[in-house]
């Protein structure tokens, strides 16, 4: 079905892409669809602002299905603002742990603590004042105002993305600036001036459900008659997909290393991977004789944690990927031989292996805790198993 193009220019200066018909059209069409269709979600059984907050930034890179169970657990712990910014930081990523990203929670309890300072915990309601926070951008600070507050934001996200690429067949980047000043100049465009709560996450659920990346069900989609990518035939081409980084192999050491029933722990010093997290001494492996890697892991034991260690066999093999890295991580077993644990124990620990679920683990870090915790005793050396575990 062909659509004239409106030539009038919209307030971004760009052409604007529907007419005021189809706009109205397009905004009955997606809204009684969402009231069709729309999932119950724990975070949208209220507009508490400061549910629709955590839950927008837990969103963030990450399918709703595995949100669900964290959103719940994270809000009973922390059911304020105000409780979240007098939490200790690793109380906040024992509970983040496994989601990812781990610069969301600590940016997350930096707001917290701003707006209690600054605004008596109060979370305003403007998109302007929002992005004042930390790890609040423009996405975030017009999902808060809107759904919390009804305020006319638009949102451009991963699946409002594909979707009004999609809708007005556009063949560029979305990722590039040009496109997305198209990208939020058409969200602008067709967003409505009354039920945007409701509008906003329609066009979010749509994308999800409907509008997929593989195989979108167009068949089934309210904007099929309005979506020029499917009158042209160019859904499998848009969006343009995201140029694939070049994989690089690592190999890294994880090594356990005890003493009179505890184990050594260290916490990862900001610039490192998963700053704040806690891990077993990690590094990268450069040796690769028997020989030399026990010498190896010696060193870099003791230029980490102040610890000697005599190493002992093989207890897993760990296969994971971190953004383009593709890491064989090998942990080893060690004993103790002598030296004094350097940065006191907020950096460097002994823990009794019942007590390593009490702090924030790295995804790999928390695997090899969950094996040891479970050990009655050591592992035979050399009896390690393989894992592929994607984080």
């Amino acid at each position: 079905m062909g659509r004239a193009r409106q030539e009038r220019g919209n307030r971004n200066g760009l052409a604007a892409h529907f007419t005021a018909a189809q706009k109205g059209s397009l905004r009955r069409r997606v809204l009684g669809w969402y009231g069709r269709h729309a999932r119950d979600l724990p975070w949208r059984r209220s507009r508490d602002p400061y549910r629709v907050w955590v839950s927008e930034v837990m969103l963030q890179q990450t399918q709703v299905a595995t949100v669900r169970e964290y959103f719940e657990r994270f809000v009973a712990s922390f059911p304020t603002v105000e409780a979240l910014a007098m939490a200790d930081e690793t109380a906040v990523l024992r509970l983040w742990e496994g989601l990812g990203y781990y610069r969301r929670a600590r940016q997350l309890r930096a707001a917290a603590k701003q707006l209690v300072e600054e605004r008596g915990g109060e979370i305003p309601d403007e998109p302007e004042e929002l992005r004042k926070l930390p790890g609040i951008g423009r996405y975030t600070a017009g999902a808060i105002a809107s759904i919390a507050f009804g305020r006319r934001a638009a949102i451009l996200e991963a699946n409002t993305i594909r979707l009004l690429s999609r809708l007005v067949a556009y063949r560029g980047n979305p990722h590039t600036v040009a496109g997305q000043r198209m990208l939020w100049a058409v969200a602008e465009e067709i967003l409505p001036r009354r039920e945007v709560a409701a509008f906003n996450q329609a066009l979010m659920e749509l994308g999800s459900l409907v509008c997929t990346p593989v195989e979108p069900r167009c068949e089934e989609c309210p904007l099929g008659e309005l979506c020029l990518a499917k009158e042209r035939e160019l859904q499998d081409r848009i969006p343009r997909p995201k140029p694939q980084p070049k994989t690089i192999a690592v190999r890294e050491a994880a090594v356990v290393i005890r003493k009179r029933g505890k184990v050594l722990v260290r916490c990862c010093a900001e610039g490192e991977r998963w700053a704040g997290l806690w891990d077993f001494p990690r590094f990268e492996l450069d040796a690769a004789e028997p020989g030399a890697v026990a010498r190896e892991l010696v060193a870099r034991v003791r230029e980490q944690t102040g610890i000697t260690c005599k190493p002992g066999g093989l207890l897993q093999t760990i296969k994971h990927g971190v953004t383009r890295y593709r890491i064989a991580l090998s942990c080893y077993e060690a004993e103790f031989v002598g030296g004094r644990a350097s940065g006191g124990p907020s950096i460097v620990r002994w823990l009794a292996r019942g007590d390593l679920s009490t702090l924030p683990f790295s995804t790999t870090g928390r695997r090899l805790a969950t094996l040891i915790a479970s050990m009655e005793k050591p592992m035979k050396h050399g009896r390690g198993g393989e894992v592929r575990e994607r984080k």
